[in-house]
């Protein structure tokens, strides 16, 4: 799964509710969280998903301690922060990924889960191109076998007909480098928009017009010749209507079901 929980933002306490309970409900094994907070001993991913998950924090954070977070069911083996503010190193906005390897149990194995934010502006795209482009690289030297599992999901900031996002699925090479990901939703949706970031939709989008609709993604990586390594089973938005006229965040998030080809 992969969800920005929009920090504290709105009224907080009762969004927090309605994630916990959907949490409990969905069970995510493995979960990229973006815009949480973790500060002075307060940790928001544990606050909403409890004390049973291992987590991985982004240590470079913005001043209000907002960054992102990797939950897993299973033990974190190891891990590597990358800092994406590459063109703004000055900048507040927490531009980074999380790059971490995960021991899942037979038959699935070693598995690395990347939550990938890069820089949300809408006049970055240089700036997510490069990022993408380093991000790729990153998994590519801890995973150099094509056919070892790999997944990067989270709050990419573009849509899919952006370059970042057409890199990632192997529509287009940059900086001389290509790869090839699944995009979940395509999978199984393939003529559905899927937006997560729309005024349209959630209330809670304060951005009457934002560009960027569908910027949430979970993106499997592809063998050389039979498309994702794990198969997709299904791939769900999630937290996409209100409970009691509360909205969980101001982005919905999305699910996938990823299963060992033929299990």
């Amino acid at each position: 799964m992969t969800l920005n929980v929009w920090a504290h933002g709105g009224d907080w306490p009762s969004r927090l509710e309605v994630i916990q309970s959907g949490m409990r409900e969905l069970a995510p094994d493995l979960v990229s969280l973006n815009e949480t907070i973790v500060r002075d001993g307060y940790d928001q991913a544990a606050e909403i998903l409890g004390d049973e998950l291992h987590y991985l924090h982004q240590r470079k954070r913005n001043a209000d301690g907002i960054g992102t977070s990797i939950a897993s069911r299973w033990p974190i083996r190891s891990s590597r922060e990358i800092d994406l503010r590459i063109t703004a190193p000055s900048s507040d906005f927490f531009a980074g990924a999380l790059v971490a390897e995960i021991d899942v149990p037979a038959p699935v194995g070693r598995v690395v889960f990347v939550n990938h934010n890069p820089s949300f502006e809408v006049d970055f795209t240089r700036e997510r191109e490069l990022q993408a482009v380093i991000v790729a690289r990153a998994v590519e030297s801890v995973a150099p076998d094509l056919g070892q599992h790999a997944i990067v999901a989270g709050d990419m900031d573009a849509d899919p007909q952006s370059s970042s996002i057409r890199f990632w699925t192997g529509r287009q090479s940059l900086d001389g480098v290509s790869v090839c990901y699944r995009d979940a939703w395509e999978r199984i949706h393939p003529h559905e928009p899927g937006e997560t970031f729309t005024p349209d939709e959630n209330p809670l989008v304060q951005d009457p017009d934002w560009p960027f609709r569908r910027i949430d993604y979970i993106l499997v990586r592809c063998d050389r010749h039979d498309g994702p390594t794990l198969e997709i089973r299904s791939c769900e938005r999630v937290f996409d209507q209100p409970v009691d006229g509360v909205w969980a965040s101001d982005h919905f998030g999305v699910m996938a079901d990823l299963e060992p080809h033929g299990a």
